[in-house]
């Protein structure tokens, strides 16, 4: 493909790229089909508790169970469909989801069905779509333009925290939940019209330069070599743990809440609705601010810290009481930053190490496994409430798994060229056995 000079500016850069377009666009998508039912279904749970008089342990097992019946999908069928058909399917089985959500009466059943149909929506159109998006159309701000469309799922989680207050009050929970599954149909011409799933698509490149990145030509790696990789292994792990932690936190919060003396269910909804928000707009910072400095220094050095900082808010957390109400704001603050930085790393990460033709592989591969410690890990707090009658062993358990995941992201390879230096050799092979052939 060739670029006409007339359509170059000074810089060398093809006028009017499309790839800003792609991130206004996806940041709308990745908002509505993860920031408004992710982060708001654990608003219902104590709702399901008292209405369909299940426990705690049977409420959180929807979500583990699918992971586990779901963990085909990745690797199976994501590599197989474009990122804009992904994120249409996806988003069509959370609006069947939680309009099923919404109209249950108190069969599990019926519950961890919906669930499984949910848990597919969500790897189809949740993060690892729009992460190969902004890949394929960025490389130099790619941490930039990642950060940008997680500010999305930020922004519509935050107000989709006080939109499930609000229907709630009026209209009843099983309402509440139908609305949240409509609402992402608006994701449908969006995706259709808008977004574009290579520059190529267009006669463009990444970051609107006039020639094709140096990576570009290169074969992915085969899922055998990156299951034979310690690189992959120690990021699969770390992530794992951090999203575990992370996960157990947002699902157990408002329980959390409870026994530390928000026993009023107004001043317990309240509680929650500011904490959520206040997560998840403090995330739109980490992530924009982590992102910028992604692309300026080392992403080890700065996913590493990111970690650490998961750990750290832990005992916040812990600290949380209705007799020091500063406690609740420090908690979500510090929480949201290093929330918001964490899910957004994992991508910017597995592209570094093993090049962005091989994203779509590793990820479908690493986002199972972390929807897996997602669900399972507060499954177990869950139990250890259950067992010990208080958060503060549970806590401890989940503080001590982040602590392992934060030492394995430190422990990643500080140069990962030779790994993708070997992978050009690899290719270059490869071609000329082509060429030979022919």
């Amino acid at each position: 493909m060739t670029i006409n000079s007339s359509q170059l500016d000074s810089s060398g850069k093809v006028g009017k790229f499309y790839g800003w377009s792609v991130v206004a666009t996806a940041f709308l998508t990745f908002g509505l089909s993860v920031g408004i039912p992710y982060y708001n279904m654990p608003f219902f749970y104590d709702y399901f508790q008292k209405s369909f008089h299940w426990s705690l342990k049977e409420i959180t097992f929807g979500f583990p169970l699918a992971a586990v019946l779901t963990i085909w999908v990745g690797p199976l069928l994501i590599p197989r469909f474009s990122p804009k058909k992904l994120i249409i399917a996806g988003t069509g089985l959370t609006a069947l989801a939680f309009w099923g959500f919404g109209t249950m009466h108190g069969s599990l059943l019926l519950y961890f069905a919906f669930y499984f149909v949910y848990t597919v929506g969500y790897l189809f159109s949740g993060p690892i779509p729009h992460q190969i998006l902004v890949s394929h159309w960025f490389r130099a701000k790619r941490g930039l333009a990642m950060g940008t469309i997680y500010v999305g799922v930020g922004l519509f989680g935050g107000l989709g925290a006080f939109l499930v207050r609000g229907l709630t009050d009026h209209y009843g929970f099983q309402t509440c939940l139908k609305i949240m599954g409509g609402l992402m149909f608006l994701a449908w011409p969006l995706a259709f019209f808008l977004l574009k799933d290579k520059p190529a698509e267009i006669g463009q490149f990444p970051d609107g330069l006039s020639h094709p990145p140096s990576d570009g030509h290169l074969k992915p790696f085969s899922f055998s070599h990156l299951l034979h990789n310690r690189s992959f292994w120690l990021l699969l792990a770390g992530s794992v743990c951090s999203i575990g932690a992370i996960g157990s936190i947002n699902l157990h919060m408002k329980f959390v809440f409870r026994d530390a003396g928000f026993a009023d269910q107004k001043v317990l909804n309240a509680t929650w609705a500011t904490a959520s928000s206040l997560i998840l707009w403090s995330s739109i910072i980490g992530r924009v601010a982590i992102g910028h400095l992604a692309d300026l220094f080392s992403k080890k050095r700065v996913m590493t810290a990111t970690y650490f900082m998961v750990v750290a808010t832990i005992l916040m957390l812990l600290a949380v009481s209705p007799s020091r109400p500063s406690s609740l704001y420090v908690f979500a603050v510090f929480f949201g930053l290093s929330m918001g930085a964490d899910y957004m790393l994992i991508p910017l990460m597995a592209a570094e190490q093993f090049g962005v033709n091989t994203l779509a592989r590793a990820m479908a591969v690493i986002l199972p496994a972390n929807t897996l410690g997602q669900t399972w890990l507060p499954y177990f707090v869950s139990a250890l409430r259950q067992h010990f009658g208080s958060y503060d062993v549970p806590m401890m358990v989940i503080f001590s798994i982040a602590m392992l995941g934060a030492i394995a992201i430190a422990l990643l390879p500080k140069d990962p060229s030779r790994t993708l230096n070997a992978q050009h050799r690899e290719s270059v092979i490869g071609n000329k056995a082509d060429l030979l052939e022919h």
